[in-house]
């Protein structure tokens, strides 16, 4: 107590002086509009960028959920669209007898925990397995293009067969043209595949893309893989294609897999076809 006493007498005249300063800023920002508006500005400005830093970091922790919650709703947004492209009027008259729905994919949306790309056989694992509905050979998508197929399920977790996969044919065609062939990979470069069995009569150029063709039971007509990359002048048999992807298959994250529901049916009809 007594060092406190010594300290405010040997310093009394400074204390004194810096309230009287208070005193007088006080009065001039209360009293003149200008200085106001300047002082509440500089304060809003800081307390605007404090809160904002907070504001970002707090979105950044729940990056996570946040992207759960996109891909749950485009998933949604999926099936929505395919559901309004399947729908079929059967009309008598001026009468709507019925409304018949003949969606032929469902969505599910889920999350790679493993991804191989450096290997010659590479597969994947997502979080979604028999108790989400997927099965065995059902595409496995994102935004940007095709990914896999699955190979193996577990109740909650499934094996996919990465495109990556030198055992991986899928059939794929050039965009602008009925051409199409064997997609496959060569073991060698994570971001190039091959397309096999082009005829040598297609105009190809460097830059087109390529997209699958719809005419297996598994991918959708029109799901994007790549571009062009080069192009073998030779016209060999093959006529084998270099394919540049879209995915960047060594970072990859939220994926769809895609359930062909008349698959089955397709099947059971090649079947009897086949005997």
């Amino acid at each position: 107590m007594q060092q406190l006493i010594y300290f405010f007498q040997k310093f009394k005249y400074f204390l004194f002086f810096l309230l009287l300063q208070f005193i007088a800023i006080a009065l001039t920002f209360n009293n003149l509009n200008f200085h106001k508006s300047k002082y509440v500005n500089s304060a809003n400005a800081v307390t605007g960028g404090f809160y904002s830093k907070i504001s970002n970091f707090s979105e950044y922790l729940n990056l996570k959920t946040e992207n759960e919650i996109l891909a749950e709703e485009n998933t949604r947004l999926k099936n929505l669209l395919e559901q309004k492209e399947a729908i079929s009027f059967s009309i008598d008259s001026t009468v709507i007898d019925s409304l018949k729905y003949q969606q032929k994919y469902t969505y599910t949306n889920a999350k790679i925990i493993k991804n191989d790309y450096r290997k010659a056989f590479n597969f994947l694992t997502i979080n979604k397995g028999i108790n989400h509905g997927i099965s065995k050979e059902m595409a496995v998508i994102n935004s940007k293009g095709i990914i896999g197929i699955t190979d193996n399920t577990s109740n909650n977790y499934t094996r996919v067969q990465s495109i990556l996969n030198k055992n991986s044919k899928i059939n794929a065609r050039l965009k602008n043209g009925n051409y199409f062939g064997s997609l496959e990979w060569d073991g060698k470069n994570y971001n190039i595949v091959q397309l096999k069995d082009i005829p040598r009569q297609a105009n190809l150029k460097i830059g087109d893309t390529i997209e699958t063709d719809g005419k297996s039971t598994i991918f959708p007509e029109g799901v994007l893989i790549g571009t062009v990359l080069e192009v073998n002048q030779g016209k060999t048999v093959d006529n084998k294609i270099n394919v540049k992807l879209f995915n960047d298959m060594s970072n990859l994250g939220a994926v769809y897999v895609i359930k062909n529901l008349h698959k089955k049916e397709i099947k059971s009809l090649e079947i009897i076809e086949d005997e």
